[in-house]
């Protein structure tokens, strides 16, 4: 991350931890354009400031969870949804991915970690606590196997790209490209193209 300062909203319902956060994270090159203890809130300060980064709790008063992480991506949206939270849970992970979340980082985690996470995102990464993947990690499918093209097609699905957008970069037609997304997400048991991203990053086969 390179030049100004991107900008960063905070929001969570522990001032104390809010403080830490802020003060950190703009010792390490993010500029803090609002600190806020709840959901409304947030959305309003997405809408005012249109950031680059959001950090929100995923249990928030006034709105959270999914609806949160959905009213942010439709206030702003540009803007990328980092998720801080402290439940190492298989369903959140599932359900912040899928609602838009584009980072997911566990408070227990050394603030270092948030910042590798808001800067993997402003530069267009997913970034998915290793900590939370590991302990989400279904035993079962830790012998998932995908084909080199159903995981370039779930690479640039992850980046947001369509399918006629990929089947561009890869040179193959946008059937042919849902045909690899189906496969891959009938391997990885996802019911959705969406929940095979997840799925994919939690095995860290992305």
């Amino acid at each position: 991350m390179n030049g100004a300062r991107a900008t960063c909203l905070l929001a969570d319902d522990h001032p104390a931890l809010l403080v830490a956060v802020r003060e950190f994270l703009d010792e390490h090159g993010f500029e803090i354009v609002a600190a806020v203890g709840d959901g409304d809130a947030a959305v309003a300060a997405a809408v005012a400031h249109a950031p680059a980064a959001a950090v929100v709790d995923y249990r928030m008063p006034r709105c959270g969870g999914r609806q949160l992480l959905r009213r942010l991506r439709e206030a702003s949206p540009e803007t990328r949804l980092a998720v801080y939270t402290a439940e190492a849970d298989q369903q959140l992970v599932a359900e912040a991915l899928e609602a838009g979340a584009d980072a997911i980082v566990l408070k227990e985690a050394p603030l270092l970690d948030l910042v590798r996470a808001l800067v993997s995102v402003v530069e267009g990464r997913r970034y998915v606590d290793p900590a939370l993947a590991m302990h989400v990690l279904e035993p079962q499918s830790q012998t998932v196997s995908l084909t080199p093209r159903e995981l370039d097609v779930l690479t640039l699905l992850a980046e947001g790209l369509s399918h006629e957008q990929i089947g561009e970069r890869l040179q193959i037609g946008s059937e042919t490209v849902r045909t690899h997304a189906r496969k891959a997400a009938d391997r990885l048991g996802a019911r959705t193209r969406t929940q095979a991203v997840a799925r994919a990053i939690r095995l860290r086969l992305l």
